[in-house]
């Protein structure tokens, strides 16, 4: 059951994913989350790395939608930054959200990839569509009141998987080992 929570991949953050990496797996289209992934939850501004990450996205022709949990009103402003497409109030983990992405965009489910913070939202959801999927490290240490619980339950789930997974480990790419390993 916990294996549902399992990602493809870990990976430090989301500017360390790579065209080069994308293209490797056949990878067209990311689904991010949007809150801890690309900006901090608390911040409606892009920083200057996101705007970077996102124009070479789009320079490899890549489509890079956001898929958020959050509202119309807070994800479309970030958006609206990033000249990006989105899906707010996706519901994740459950399927709302994904299947809006994968009935509007002409990529098949093999081409997208979700990169995330949050198991129990980003992942599983992922995992649930058939979707490969990217954990990464939250941009923050805090988090809004809703997301202190997941956290709280996602770490004994890490615990868990970690321990019955010796190549769950944190990598800076899709495949390159952190240097201290």
């Amino acid at each position: 059951m916990l294996r549902s929570f399992k990602p493809t991949w870990m990976v430090e953050s989301i500017y360390q994913i790579t065209p080069e990496q994308l293209r490797k797996e056949k990878i067209k289209a990311v689904l991010t989350d949007l809150d801890n992934t690309l900006i901090a939850w608390n911040n409606p501004e892009a920083t200057e790395e996101t705007i970077q990450w996102i124009q070479l996205m789009k320079e490899n022709n890549i489509e890079v939608v956001i898929l958020s949990n959050n509202t119309e009103k807070r994800v479309g402003k970030v958006a609206s930054i990033l000249e990006l497409e989105f899906i707010p109030s996706a519901l994740k983990p459950l399927q709302r959200g994904f299947k809006k992405a994968l009935n509007t965009y002409p990529y098949s489910k093999d081409e997208w990839l979700m990169v995330g913070d949050q198991i129990i939202t980003d992942i599983k959801g992922a995992n649930h569509a058939g979707i490969k999927s990217v954990l990464v490290k939250p941009v923050m240490d805090s988090d809004a009141w809703n997301t202190r619980l997941n956290r709280f339950v996602e770490l004994h789930i890490m615990n868990y998987l970690i321990k019955k997974d010796s190549e769950m480990k944190w990598r800076d790419g899709l495949y390159e080992r952190r240097n201290n390993e």
